[in-house]
């Protein structure tokens, strides 16, 4: 595992299992974070909190919208390798508050993208999205198919980072991988995602709203499975593709250093099985709402993974069930510390 790695995002969920996946493999990890208020900012503190217990981890508050930050923390550091998680995240969200998302997914990856080229990155990381999906509706996703009709600010976003990420790595020889994770779920998650909204309704007695009348399946996939999957990636940097064809390009490579992996479960679950999961976890009954599609949203989300088993040799290995106990034990350990604590963690 090399040494000295940036991972932006680093008190978000999928940042803090990351961090501690490389931390435990014998790197050193600079983690950033602007700890934004998106949800409430103590979870992300507690995130970490427990990164700190590990003697090769230092945080820095970086804002990365800001260019000045970013040179600064390039400057001081330089950095071999950047697992780039920072993002203004929810799809729903992006419709109603829009410049979030282009000032931290776009001009905040631009910040990343220059630092990356001007202190000799030897492998840039990124999060993309299943949301760059859109409207393509043949399943499982593969990666070797266009994406160009997004259904969502959000989404929009991801697909421009992956083509920024294209344009550096052609332009500057600068190994790039888009990493599109499909519905991650498990202990220290999101408070405004599926999981956690349903586990917290059935528990104080409110309905839960499925949309699309219940018709929804989703590839749900775990954090461990995600944190294993990114470490592999880490140490395998993309590379120019030699039978990349401009004349019938494949969208997830290319002649330059850059490629596109999916990270998902591949095994969708429909939304109310998973309610009869925690249901079962919770000892509790759900009251359950059907509502129509939302604006941004699609029906059903698989992911094709064949071509990162080919890469790393990476399987996802958590099934939905035992992910769902495990989530529920971290939850309700982690409110019953709250509680003690007198906080109470809300979106």
């Amino acid at each position: 595992m090399p040494n000295s790695i940036l991972v932006t995002g680093a008190a978000g969920f999928i940042g803090m299992h990351v961090a501690q996946r490389l931390l435990a493999g014998g790197a050193t990890v600079v983690g950033v974070d602007n700890l934004n208020s998106y949800y409430d900012p103590r979870l992300k503190q507690a995130r970490l909190d427990e990164l700190a217990r590990h003697p090769g981890f230092r945080f820095e508050k970086v804002e990365l919208a800001d260019r000045n930050d970013v040179k600064r923390l390039f400057a001081a550091d330089g950095f071999a390798r950047v697992v780039h998680l920072a993002a203004q995240a929810g799809v729903r969200h992006s419709l109603v508050d829009p410049y979030p998302y282009a000032d931290s997914n776009l001009m905040g990856f631009l910040n990343i993208l220059e630092g990356c080229r001007h202190t000799g990155c030897q492998h840039l990381l990124y999060a993309s999205s299943s949301s760059v999906y859109g409207a393509n509706t043949r399943v499982p996703f593969q990666t070797t198919e266009n994406v160009d009709h997004p259904l969502s600010l959000y989404g929009a976003t991801k697909k421009a980072n992956e083509l920024m990420a294209h344009a550096y790595a052609h332009l500057f020889a600068m190994p790039a991988t888009g990493l599109r994770f499909f519905t991650v779920y498990g202990p220290w998650g999101r408070p405004d995602m599926a999981m956690w909204l349903f586990a917290d309704a059935i528990l104080a007695g409110r309905p839960i709203r499925l949309f699309n009348q219940g018709n929804m399946r989703r590839d749900f996939t775990y954090i461990d499975d995600v944190a294993t999957a990114v470490a592999k990636l880490v140490t395998h940097p993309a590379a120019p593709d030699p039978a990349w064809s401009g004349a019938a390009p494949d969208p997830s490579t290319s002649a330059a250093p850059w490629r596109i992996y999916n990270i998902g479960n591949s095994s969708p679950v429909n939304v109310p099985d998973v309610v009869g999961i925690l249901e079962r976890e919770l000892g509790r009954k759900a009251q359950v709402e059907l509502a129509p599609m939302q604006p941004g949203d699609v029906p059903e989300t698989c992911a094709d993974v064949s071509d990162l088993e080919r890469a790393v040799g990476f399987r996802p290995a958590t099934t939905i069930e035992e992910g769902v106990r495990r989530f529920v034990a971290w939850y309700r350990s982690y409110h019953g510390a709250a509680a003690a604590g007198g906080v109470k963690v809300t979106p």
